[in-house]
């Protein structure tokens, strides 16, 4: 029965459900809420992270769709703060750690939540390992290291992986100091190149824009080159629901974090597409990177109109965005893992949802998806490795899908009761538009596409969708088995909040 109510009865004890025990604040549970609006945002602005969303996909959306593949980025940012309006209501409802899955655990119930915890946890923690590699390669460049072999390079991304888990081991003022380092880096840099390039080195018309670069026409490039442009940028607008993942962490947090997510994402989405669109109007040959014959346009533009000099400064960027990116995510992630150990939703629940050092925060989580995370790299040689990341932005996607559409099913029940914060009319229209658009995003970004020449890359979302689904069904067969208890900790966690603050 799902728990959409403030006023829905106690729930008997049930192999799903477990024996109610009484529940208070956060404190109770050794949380210690160290952050506040300025560190929550700081926390989804640099998991978000305008370098990753902007450098990650460039060069692959030109080649796509054209220089007009810009419009992906409105389009899709448009859809997500769609979303973020709707988690906004879900955090102010419940806000609790582990972000999505409690969400979707209260709206619908403990299977639907455990498996919105799963193919979260996989899709951050694949996402872990990319950004790791992607950082060690422009950390290799900028050093000027050369004929690095790929377990040198292997080692490097583990090193910068050991770094940021070793950030998030710490605890809440490193890591805080360290966001606000790389939110600074990243919003003088991309605001820098978009103001550089836009107003001081054009060499475009705006128009630019409208092009499709000979790549489709009309309704071919609409439905085909755009579509993959749309799912590409699919991956530069996600991670704002990471500071919900720490709600109670958070001072104040049912006020705190409904504005700090969709403001980190609308900053985010603004200094993207500002400073693509200063890219694509000074890029000195359009034609060079249609072609494939410039497959960095980034670096290409910088150093064309700013200077050789601009070269290592934008590798140094890319290595804190990218390195920030990755202490977000991993932070994002391990407090979803601790909230399923919380409820003993997951295999190794007593050590996992364990809580460490003075500023209690949850190591044994965070060892784990470095292990993991750490493992995937050395095999990035293998073609493997690009089937397992490519789950990574799906992951995200149907993580996402699931607790909207438990969303939408409460309100089309009309059983659904705001939290503190709520859109009032505006809930039930802006909840079912973000269902349609996570439903065709997702389906969207798992469409095989013929762009890697091996068919089972070109499947590999679906491939790998369908693996870790298979597993995560025996696995939660293991865990909600009929003799096994499974407490709902979270869930009467959140019912003690709602009768004290709502």
């Amino acid at each position: 029965m799902p728990e959409d109510t403030a006023t829905a009865p106690p729930v008997p004890p049930t192999a799903e459900t477990g024996t109610p025990t009484e529940t208070g604040t956060a404190a109770d549970e050794g949380l210690k809420q160290q952050y506040t609006m300025r560190s929550a945002f700081a926390l989804a602005f640099s998991d978000v992270s305008p370098i990753v969303g902007l450098y990650g996909v460039f060069a692959l959306g030109i080649v796509t769709a054209g220089p007009a593949f810009w419009w992906a980025f409105p389009v899709v940012l448009v859809g997500q703060l769609l979303v973020s309006g709707v988690f906004g209501e879900l955090v102010s409802r419940w806000p609790l750690q582990g972000s999505v899955y409690q969400w979707a655990r209260h709206l619908i119930g403990p299977r639907y939540g455990w498996f919105t915890n799963w193919a979260y946890m996989w899709g951050l923690t694949l996402a872990l390992s990319a950004l790791a590699y992607a950082a060690s390669g422009f950390l290799i460049a900028a050093i000027g290291l050369t004929d690095v072999s790929g377990t040198t390079q292997a080692l490097i991304a583990l090193g910068v992986l050991l770094f940021g888990s070793a950030a998030n081991m710490i605890g809440g003022r490193v890591l805080k100091i360290l966001l606000y380092c790389s939110l600074t880096a990243e919003l003088v840099a991309t605001l820098g190149i978009g103001i550089a390039l836009l107003f001081l080195h054009r060499a475009h018309p705006l128009s630019v824009i409208l092009s499709g670069g000979g790549t489709a026409h009309g309704s071919q490039w609409l439905l085909g080159p755009f579509l993959g442009a749309v799912a590409m940028a699919g991956w530069s607008f996600v991670g704002f629901e990471s500071a919900g993942s720490i709600a109670e962490e958070v001072k104040e947090s049912r006020r705190v974090l409904p504005k700090a997510m969709p403001l980190a994402l609308a900053a985010v989405g603004l200094l993207i597409m500002f400073a693509s669109l200063g890219i694509l109007l000074a890029m000195p040959d359009i034609g060079a990177v249609l072609s494939g014959k410039d497959s960095d346009p980034v670096a290409t533009t910088l150093q064309a109109q700013l200077g050789s000099s601009t070269g290592k400064a934008l590798l140094i960027a890319l290595v804190v965005g990218f390195t920030a990116s990755l202490m977000a995510v991993q932070a994002a992630v391990s407090r979803a893992i601790w909230a399923g150990a919380r409820d003993r939703a997951i295999p190794g629940a007593r050590l996992l949802g364990r809580l460490s050092g003075t500023e209690r925060v949850p190591r044994n989580a965070i060892v784990l998806t470095a292990v993991i995370a750490g493992s995937l790299l050395f095999i990035s040689a293998s073609k493997v490795y690009v089937l397992l990341l490519s789950f990574a932005n799906a992951g995200f996607y149907l993580s996402y899908a699931l607790p909207v559409l438990g969303a939408v099913y409460v309100r089309l029940r009309g059983t659904w009761a705001p939290g503190e914060v709520s859109m009032g009319r505006w809930g039930t229209p802006v909840t079912l538009a973000a269902g349609v658009w996570v439903i065709f995003e997702s389906v969207n970004i798992a469409w095989p596409r013929a762009l890697n020449g091996v068919w089972y890359l070109d499947w590999g979302l679906l491939i790998m969708t369908g693996a870790l689904g298979a597993i995560g069904a025996m696995v939660s067969w293991w865990v909600f088995r009929p003799e096994r208890d499974v407490s709902p900790a979270s869930a009467l966690h959140s019912v003690a909040l709602d009768e004290g603050g709502a």
